[in-house]
């Protein structure tokens, strides 16, 4: 019987791997040694398809840029709608890989994905008549809240010893229960501060228009 053969080697199933690691230990644990072991092979063959480990962590960040919905923003004036559907669909994506925004948040470099995203925003919202100046504010306004909503849970980050709270901290009798409840408290309260969020760009929207000739 001949022996098993080894899965080729390319670019995309190397990020894969590299995600996959990011994902369970963190982006420090990610390193051509370490991917060399879990994609069984030599180290200096990984060169062939990623030159540099910042390479690595621009195509990983890139790749999962690459999953966000940019359809909204193809045409259109409803630049309301558009934001709130991309938004969540990029909160989404960077909620499968936490450990990947802080290098997404090293900027947009030259990753294809991430000027392919703010290419979409800043034109989707330019066509429905946000001044080119206000747009780019507006575009760098919505990436801090996103990505700022996926660096940590508020919730999770609660002890739920209920002895913790008891009589130092009044006001957090409950405040024990909040980690039980993560998901449910992080998404509401995404969905608050979006809300919170366009309806504030409506206003500023509006006086825009009305100060136009």
């Amino acid at each position: 019987m001949g022996r098993p053969r080894t899965p080729l080697l390319s670019r995309d199933r190397i990020v894969a791997a590299a995600l996959e690691l990011a994902d369970t230990e963190g982006l420090d644990a990610v390193s051509i040694r370490r991917l060399a072991t879990a994609l069984g092979v030599r180290g200096p063959s990984l060169y062939n398809h990623v030159a540099t480990k910042d390479a690595l962590l621009d195509a990983m960040v890139d790749t999962v840029l690459g999953t966000v919905d940019l359809s909204m923003f193809d045409g259109g004036p409803d630049w309301y709608t558009a934001l709130r559907t991309w938004a969540r669909s990029y909160r989404t994506a960077l909620s499968h890989h936490p450990n990947l925004v802080p290098a997404l948040n090293q900027g947009m470099g030259r990753r294809p994905n991430a000027l392919r995203q703010a290419d979409a925003v800043f034109g989707g919202l330019v066509a429905a008549g946000w001044p080119r100046r206000e747009a780019t504010q507006v575009g760098a306004l919505m990436r801090f809240f996103v990505t700022g909503s996926t660096l940590g849970s508020f919730a999770g980050g609660f002890p739920d010893d209920a002895t913790v709270y008891r009589g130092s901290y009044p006001h957090l009798g409950e405040a024990h229960l909040l980690a039980g409840k993560q998901r449910d408290i992080d998404d509401a309260a995404f969905e608050t501060g979006l809300a919170a969020l366009l309806d504030g760009l409506t206003l500023k929207f509006e006086v825009l228009r009305a100060s136009t000739p």
